[in-house]
C-alpha cells in the first residue's frame, strides 16, 4: 500500500504544530512529511523577537522550540530556504523554489497543509524600503534589528502604535536610544477602547517616547539610508525605523491556486480546520476563525490560536477527530511596567453588532492596599443589556495586571453572565490580591447596573 504524501506550507507554529501531531498518529511508513518554509528557522517564537532586539533575551536561539534537525529526528522533512510559489489543486503538485540554489521542482501531495501565517502591512509610503527600517514579523527581522541596534543609533522612529509597534518603544528604550513614536488613529492600541488606551498612550509618554497621534506617515525621508520620517505635521530626524502597522494574512498563494478565501479575507476552513477542497487543509494566521461572541467570521493573528489549530488540523490528518470551536481574541502586552489586556469585544465592535451593552469601570490595586508592590489596575467590563452575558473586558494596570483577563475569557467561553461571575471562588491572599480582587469589583459593579435596567424596564 503506498504510503500518503504530506506536504506542509509554512514552517512555524501551525505548520509545524499539524506535522508533529499528525506524525504521532501516523508511522513514516504509513505517512510522508515534507514541510517547506521559505525563512531561515522553523518552530519559532514570533512574539519574542521585540524582546531579543531589546536585549532581554540574549540568544535568538533561545526562541527556537524546534530545529529542521530536531524535526529529523521525528522523520518530518522540513526545509527552510523553500517557498512555495504556486499551487495546483487538480495534479496535487506544488512548485517550490529552492532559494539557495535557485531551482524550482513541483512536488507531489496526497494532503496539504496551508499554513502562511500573516504578513506585515507595507503601505505605499514613499521610502519605506530604505536601507535602515526595519519590520518586525519573523524572527530573522529581530536578528536584523537586534544587530541595527547594537550599531548605536542616534535616534528611532517607531511607525504604527499596535502591539509590535509599543514592544519596539519598550525595547528601542530599554537600550537608551530617543525615540518616537507615530500612529494615524487618535490611540495606540485601537482594539481597546479609547478610555483604556489613553492610559497606554500616557504610559507610552511616561517610558520617554515622543508620541504622536492623529498623525499619518506622508514618507520615509534619506539618501542611501533612512534620515527622517515626515508627517503632515512635522519632520522626525530618524537613522532607524521599525514599522509596526499591522499585519494581514498571507493568503496571495492561496488566492492565486484558487483556494476559496472567506468573508474575512482569510482561508475559509471547516471546524476541523479543513477547506472545501479535496485533501486540502489550513491552519494559522491564514485562515479565518468565528467569534465566540459576535457569531462572525475574523482573523486574529496571534501564536496561541495558530499552535491550537495546527494541532487540531494534524489529529485529524493523523486519523483522530478534533474541531476549533473559535476564538475571543485574547491578548496581553505590556510597556515597560505597565501591563495591558483584551478579551471578547470592545465598545466600538459591539456597535457595529447592533447590540446594546451596560458597562462598568473601576479602579482597585494589584495586591491588598497596604501591601508593599500595591499597584493601580483598572478594568473595564462589558455585558448585554438585560441579559447581563459577559461579551468582553480589559484591563491596564502595573506588574499582576494583564494575566487577570483569563478569567474573563474563560467566562466569555462559558457563556456566563456577570452576576453568576460575583461570586466566583477566586484566590486571595495580600501579596497576589485584595480580598475583594478587582475582577470581582468589576462584575459585582456591572451586575448592578444590570439588575438597575431590568428594573427600570418593569
Amino acid at each position: 500500500m503506498a504510503r500518503t504524501r504530506m506536504v506542509v506550507v509554512g514552517g512555524d507554529a501551525a505548520g509545524m504544530s499539524a506535522a508533529s501531531q499528525a506524525r504521532r498518529r501516523r508511522g513514516p511508513d504509513d505517512l510522508e512529511i515534507v514541510a517547506f518554509e521559505r525563512g531561515r528557522h522553523t518552530s519559532y517564537s514570533a512574539c519574542g523577537t521585540p524582546y531579543f532586539a531589546g536585549g532581554v533575551v540574549k540568544d535568538w536561539r533561545d526562541l527556537v522550540a524546534r530545529t529542521p534537525e530536531q524535526f529529523a529526528e521525528q522523520d518530518i522533512d522540513a526545509r527552510t530556504g523553500h517557498e512555495v510559489e504556486a499551487i495546483d489543486l487538480e495534479a496535487r503538485r506544488a512548485r517550490v523554489r529552492d532559494l539557495d540554489r535557485g531551482r524550482t521542482v513541483e512536488e507531489p501531495w496526497d494532503v496539504l497543509v496551508v499554513a502562511t501565517g500573516s504578513e506585515p502591512l507595507r503601505p505605499p509610503i514613499p521610502g519605506i524600503d530604505r536601507p535602515g527600517v526595519y519590520g518586525l514579523s519573523v524572527l530573522q527581522d529581530g536578528i536584523d534589528l537586534r544587530k541595527a541596534i547594537d550599531a548605536g543609533p542616534e535616534r528611532a522612529v517607531i511607525v504604527g502604535g499596535g502591539y509590535i509597534g509599543l514592544e519596539a518603544a519598550e525595547a528601542l528604550v530599554n537600550r537608551g536610544i530617543p525615540t518616537a513614536l507615530v500612529e494615524a488613529a487618535p490611540q495606540v492600541m485601537s482594539r481597546i477602547d479609547p478610555d483604556m488606551g489613553e492610559l497606554v498612550s500616557q504610559a507610552v509618554r511616561d517610558i520617554g517616547v515622543e508620541l504622536h497621534l492623529d498623525e499619518k506617515v506622508e514618507a520615509i525621508e534619506g539618501d542611501d539610508r533612512v534620515r527622517a520620517v515626515r508627517t503632515a505635521a512635522r519632520t522626525l530626524e530618524a537613522d532607524l525605523v521599525v514599522l509596526g502597522l499591522g499585519t494581514r494574512p498571507a493568503v496571495g498563494l492561496a488566492e492565486s491556486s484558487g483556494i476559496h478565501l472567506g468573508e474575512s479575507g482569510a482561508i475559509a476552513v471547516n471546524p476541523r480546520m479543513r477547506t472545501p477542497h479535496d485533501g486540502v487543509w489550513a491552519a494559522g494566521d491564514c485562515v479565518e476563525a468565528r467569534h465566540l461572541v459576535s457569531g462572525k467570521p475574523v482573523s486574529y493573528h496571534l501564536g496561541t490560536i495558530a499552535n491550537k489549530q495546527g494541532r487540531i488540523c494534524g489529529i485529524n490528518i493523523g486519523g483522530g477527530y478534533a474541531t476549533f470551536p473559535g476564538v475571543l481574541g485574547t491578548a496581553a502586552s505590556k510597556v515597560c511596567d505597565v501591563e495591558v489586556a483584551r478579551t471578547g469585544l470592545s465598545e466600538a465592535e459591539l456597535g457595529q453588532l447592533g447590540l446594546q451593552w451596560e458597562t462598568a469601570t473601576v479602579d482597585s490595586t494589584t495586591r491588598a492596599g497596604y501591601f508593599p508592590g500595591a499597584a493601580p489596575i483598572r478594568t473595564k467590563v462589558l455585558a448585554e443589556r438585560r441579559s447581563g452575558r459577559l461579551l468582553g473586558a480589559q484591563i491596564v494596570g502595573k506588574e499582576g495586571a494583564a494575566k487577570r483577563i483569563d478569567v474573563f475569557a474563560t467566562a466569555i467561553w462559558n457563556g456566563m453572565a456577570v452576576d453568576e461571575m460575583v461570586n466566583i471562588d477566586l484566590s486571595y491572599a495580600p501579596p497576589f490580591s485584595p480580598v475583594w480582587d478587582p475582577v470581582l469589583i468589576a462584575v459585582r459593579r456591572l451586575s448592578e447596573q444590570v439588575e438597575k435596567t431590568l428594573r427600570d424596564c418593569l
